[in-house]
């Protein structure tokens, strides 16, 4: 009787009661009566269809799954495509085809390189390096971890650079003399690691699954490709200006309580001595993944290179660290499927709600509201949304739900769909609200530093200045640099 009453305290009602909010909600919306066409300014009128309202009762179904994890968010995702089978919103061979998208290989390519950074150690000897650089002051501590940070993001996951860089995080603070007390330093250094991952991330495709999940929803809608090299010189202005302004930001409302840590230069070095010379896999693994990036930058300027999808490049990396063995069967248990299949699940209702017509819908009735806006103020707008959406859902998720409809929105009122892909995928790799926004706002949140409070009261002015350099980069920065925000006579 005893063990029969553990079980039922134990049992999770918020979870029942989110998981069947989600499932009344597709009920309510797939078996509602048919919905008012939508009508643009022009007076056509677009019919929201059945499959159509059923790609938006599985959104609904899948956002709240999600936001409250009622189950493993990869498992979600099967549920997307499940129920585009099940209640005929899209065939089989349709809706689980998204689920191998070259986007979603991409993503797993990219975490690839994060497991072999990690594994061979070269992510550890870079940091011992920056500390041995950046010395004994905290500011300066701040600014080598945050520019180490997002440096790495640019090769390899923001997830696994957070996971990579948070032990080290851990022994520097165990250096500062205050146990594991939280202080103004450590809230500083872990807040600060998980801001600035997510700022350098936006910078290359291998930051973070968004970047190529947003480039596979633009070449379907658009039909325009971008490439390795563009994205990145449109986006790294933007990510490091983000960089030293947390910096600052940081120096600001969480100023360490001491100017030094003694004995630090020394303990890094003694811990990069340990390491001894560069391995053998530690130089393979450079190699590899620098060819790799090389080719992927020269699309942009090699006609025949450009005929060879990025996937495909990148994908070579995954089967040369087997080929010169760096990985082996064992490594792959190491890969989180469950957040593979979460892209893998965004792609999918990503593209169903701009197949069946649903985004064009919403996007219909999203344009009313902006008839009479200034492109600025869309544009904002859109990124303002994502920025509150990537908060609440995975940045995947709010990417794929976000960019179809924007980029439907955009020629009505003559704005240039670069501008939206840019500006969306800023703010989407941002946020400093939630911690269930990133995965290494959780990395952060485990040092115990600080509280969800304290990270949403810092998050909110974090947001305002995020916007701000939004702002300065749609009016000014990409301007400059050559990117067209407003079409041929767009107002």
């Amino acid at each position: 009787m005893e063990a029969a009453h553990a079980t039922q305290e134990k049992f999770n009602w918020s979870r029942l009661i989110f998981m069947l909010t989600g499932i009344v909600l597709f009920a309510v919306v797939y078996y509602s009566p048919a919905w008012p066409d939508a009508i643009d300014p022009m007076g056509e009128h677009f019919v929201l269809s059945n499959e159509a309202k059923g790609a938006i009762a599985v959104f609904l179904l899948a956002g709240t799954w999600w936001v409250f994890e009622v189950v493993p968010i990869g498992v979600t995702s099967l549920m997307i495509g499940i129920l585009q089978v099940m209640f005929f919103i899209r065939p089989a061979k349709v809706a689980f085809k998204d689920f191998m998208d070259p986007s979603v290989l991409f993503i797993f390519a990219s975490i690839m390189i994060g497991l072999v950074f990690t594994k061979t150690g070269l992510t550890k000897r870079l940091a011992y390096k920056m500390l041995d650089v950046v010395g004994e002051r905290t500011s300066m501590i701040y600014l080598g971890v945050f520019v180490v940070t997002a440096a790495l993001t640019h090769i390899m996951a923001h997830t696994a650079v957070a996971a990579t860089i948070y032990p080290l995080l851990l022994a520097i603070y165990a250096l500062y003399g205050e146990g594991e007390r939280p202080t103004k330093f450590g809230k500083g250094l872990f807040i600060g690691m998980a801001y600035v991952a997510g700022a350098g991330s936006i910078v290359t495709l291998l930051g973070a699954a968004r970047g190529a999940v947003a480039i596979g929803f633009y070449k379907e809608i658009v039909n325009v490709d971008v490439g390795f090299f563009e994205l990145s010189y449109y986006m790294a202005p933007i990510g490091w200006l983000m960089t030293f302004l947390l910096w600052g930001f940081f120096m600001i409302v969480f100023k360490p309580e001491k100017d030094r840590i003694p004995g630090l230069r020394e303990k890094a070095r003694e811990l990069n001595a340990k390491m001894g010379r560069l391995t053998r896999d530690e130089i393979m693994a450079a190699l590899i993944v620098g060819i790799i990036i090389v080719i992927m930058s020269l699309r942009a300027f090699v006609p025949a290179l450009k005929a060879v999808d990025k996937t495909a490049i990148i994908l070579c990396s995954s089967v040369l660290f087997f080929v010169f063995k760096i990985l082996d069967l064992k490594d792959l248990e190491d890969i989180p499927w469950n957040i593979i299949l979460l892209f893998a699940g965004a792609m999918s209702i990503g593209f169903c709600l701009w197949e069946t017509g649903a985004a064009k819908w919403m996007a219909v009735n999203w344009r009313v509201m902006f008839q009479d806006a200034n492109w600025f103020v869309f544009v904002m707008s859109i990124a303002f949304f994502v920025m509150m959406m990537t908060n609440f859902i995975m940045n995947v998720a709010a990417i794929a739900i976000s960019l179809p409809v924007a980029l439907v929105i955009a020629p009505y009122l003559g704005v240039a769909p670069e501008v939206i892909l840019y500006a969306s995928l800023v703010t989407a790799g941002m946020p400093f609200l939630l911690l269930v926004g990133a995965a290494p706002n959780a990395i952060a949140y485990d040092s115990r530093q600080f509280t969800t409070g304290e990270f949403f009261k810092w998050g909110i002015p974090a947001s305002v200045m995020l916007m701000a350099v939004v702002a300065l980069a749609c009016a000014v920065i990409w301007p400059i640099m050559g990117m067209d925000v407003l079409l041929p006579n767009g107002g």
